[in-house]
C-alpha cells in the first residue's frame, strides 16, 4: 500500500468556495461602515449610490480575478499574479506588506470585534477591560488556527453553517427593515439627495469604506489548488456570491436608513441602535449574530491568507520552512503558526487606527496592480491558455476607477500614503539582503531553525507533481 503524497487535499466544492468569498466579505465591514459613508456622502441616495458603484466595481474586480485564478492556476492569489506578470520584487513587497501588516492587523481588528460583540449581551451594563477584549480576541486566533491546521474540512464544514449565520443576521436587518417601511417609515427617501457633498476627497473616502465591506472577493484564488475543478467552481463562486452580496448590502443599508436616517446612522453603531427601535425583543440576539459573522469571516481569512504565505514560501520569497505541510493533516501548519503569533502582536497596541490607514492605500495599489495583471499578460503572454477570457473594459474600468481613487488620498492624507510608502519600501533591502544574496550565515541560521521546526510541526516539503 502506497503511502499518501504529501499534498494538500483538493477538497472544496462549490458551496465551500462560496462560503469563502461570503465569509471574508460579509466581516465586521457591514456592521461598521455604513456610519462613515453617510457622513462621507451627506445624503440617504448618495450613500446607497456608492454602496452600489462598490459593489458595481468589486464584481469588475472579481470577474477579472477569475480569469487570473483560472489562467495562472496555483494557489496565492495577488502574490502569484504580481510575480508572474511582474516579477519578483514586487511580489515579495506585497508579500512584505500583507504579512507583517495587512493579514495580521486585520485579524486582530475582526478578533477584537468578536470579543466586543461576545461580551455586549453578557455585560450589558458595564464597560468592557481593554485587557479582557484582547485576552478573548486571542484566544480566538489560537482557537481557530488550531482547527484550521488539524482539519481543513471541518474547518469549511463549520465554515458553511458561519455562512447561513451571516445570512441570516442580514436577513433580519432587511426584515426589520421592510416592516418598519410597510407601517409607512419612508420620510428618509423623499427628499433623499438633501445634504449631499460636493467634496470629491470626502466621496474618495466614502469610497475606500464600501470597498473595505467588500473585500475579500479574491480570497478564494489563494486556494485555487484545493478547489475540485477550479476552472468552473472558481468562476461559478464568483458569479454566484458577488450579486448575492451587492444585493444584501444594498437592502441592509435601506433598513438602516429607513429606521435610522441619516443623523441616526451618523450618531451612533449603526447595528445596536438598529436593532433596539426595529428589532424589539430580538434586539439581545443580534450582537450574537454579529459576533459569529465576525468569527466565521476571521477563520476564513486566517486559512486563506496561510495559503498566500505557504506559495510565497515555495518561491523563495519567504523562510522554507513556511512552504511545509503538516504531513498528517496536510495543513500549512508553519505558515499559520507564524501568521496566529504576528497577528498576536498586533493585539498589544491600543489603537490600530493609524496602522490600518497607512495599509489601506498600500493594499488597494497592490489590488490595482493584481488586477492590471489581466491586461498585462495579455499583451505579454497573448498565447497563454485562458480557459475563462473576460472582456477588457472590464479590468480597464476596475484598474481606472482604483487608480483614481489612489490619487485623492495623495492630497488629502499625505501622511498615510508616505507612510505606506516607506514600509513597502522598507522590504526592497530585506528583499535583497535575505532573498536574492542570502548570505552563508543566514542560509545556515534557517537549515537548522528548518529542522527543529520540522520535528515540532509534523512537518515536510510538499511533494512535487510527477
Amino acid at each position: 500500500m502506497c503511502e499518501e503524497r504529501v499534498k494538500m487535499r483538493k477538497q472544496l466544492g462549490l458551496l465551500e468556495g462560496v462560503a469563502i468569498i461570503l465569509g471574508i466579505i460579509f466581516g465586521s465591514g457591514i456592521f461598521i461602515s455604513p456610519r462613515e459613508v453617510i457622513e462621507k456622502t451627506g445624503s440617504v441616495w448618495g450613500a446607497l449610490s456608492v454602496w452600489a458603484a462598490c459593489g458595481v466595481l468589486a464584481t469588475l474586480g472579481a470577474l477579472s480575478y477569475a480569469e487570473l485564478g483560472t489562467t495562472l492556476a496555483q494557489s496565492g492569489g495577488d502574490y502569484h499574479y504580481i510575480n508572474e506578470a511582474y516579477g519578483s520584487l514586487p511580489a515579495f513587497l506585497y508579500l512584505w506588506d500583507a504579512n507583517l501588516v495587512f493579514v495580521p492587523s486585520t485579524n486582530a481588528i475582526m478578533s477584537l470585534t468578536f470579543a466586543s460583540n461576545i461580551l455586549q449581551p453578557i455585560f450589558p451594563n458595564c464597560t468592557i477591560d481593554p485587557l479582557c477584549r484582547k485576552l478573548i480576541a486571542a484566544v480566538t486566533i489560537c482557537f481557530l488556527t488550531f482547527i484550521n491546521a488539524y482539519d481543513v474540512k471541518f474547518t469549511t464544514r463549520v465554515q458553511n453553517v458561519f455562512m447561513f449565520t451571516k445570512i441570516s443576521a442580514l436577513v433580519i436587518i432587511i426584515g426589520g427593515g421592510i416592516v418598519w417601511m410597510a407601517g409607512g417609515g419612508t420620510e428618509h427617501f423623499e427628499d433623499g439627495w438633501a445634504g449631499t457633498k460636493p467634496s470629491i476627497s470626502d466621496w474618495s473616502v466614502a469610497f475606500y469604506s464600501g470597498i473595505f465591506s467588500y473585500s475579500g472577493w479574491s480570497y478564494l484564488n489563494f486556494m485555487t489548488e484545493e478547489l475540485r475543478d477550479p476552472f468552473v467552481n472558481l468562476p461559478r463562486a464568483i458569479y454566484l456570491s458577488l450579486p448575492l452580496v451587492t444585493a444584501i448590502y444594498l437592502l441592509a443599508n435601506v433598513s438602516y436608513m429607513a429606521v435610522l436616517g441619516p443623523a441616526g446612522v451618523r450618531a451612533s453603531e449603526a447595528i445596536a441602535d438598529f436593532a433596539v427601535l426595529a428589532l424589539g425583543w430580538m434586539r439581545w440576539a443580534m450582537p450574537t449574530l454579529v459576533a459569529v459573522a465576525v468569527l466565521g469571516g476571521l477563520s476564513v481569512h486566517i486559512m486563506t491568507s496561510s495559503r498566500m504565505c505557504f506559495a510565497g514560501a515555495r518561491n523563495g520569497h519567504m523562510p522554507e520552512l513556511l512552504a511545509h505541510i503538516n504531513v498528517k493533516c496536510m495543513s500549512p501548519m508553519p505558515s499559520l503558526v507564524f501568521l496566529m503569533l504576528v497577528s498576536l502582536i498586533m493585539l498589544v497596541p491600543d489603537n490600530l487606527t493609524s496602522l490600518i490607514t497607512y495599509c489601506t492605500v498600500v493594499e488597494s495599489f497592490f489590488t490595482t496592480l493584481s488586477c492590471s495583471a489581466v491586461l498585462w499578460l495579455r499583451y505579454k503572454r497573448p498565447v497563454l491558455v485562458r480557459p475563462i477570457k473576460v472582456s477588457l473594459w472590464m479590468p480597464i474600468v476596475f484598474v481606472t476607477t482604483c487608480l483614481i481613487l489612489l490619487v485623492v488620498p495623495i492630497v488629502s492624507e499625505p501622511v498615510a500614503v508616505v507612510a505606506g510608502a516607506l514600509m513597502t519600501l522598507a522590504g526592497v533591502p530585506v528583499y535583497y539582503l535575505l532573498v536574492q544574496s542570502k548570505p552563508k550565515v543566514v542560509r545556515d541560521i534557517s537549515v537548522k531553525f528548518t529542522h527543529v521546526c520540522q520535528k515540532l510541526f509534523m512537518s515536510a516539503v510538499e511533494d512535487k507533481e510527477e
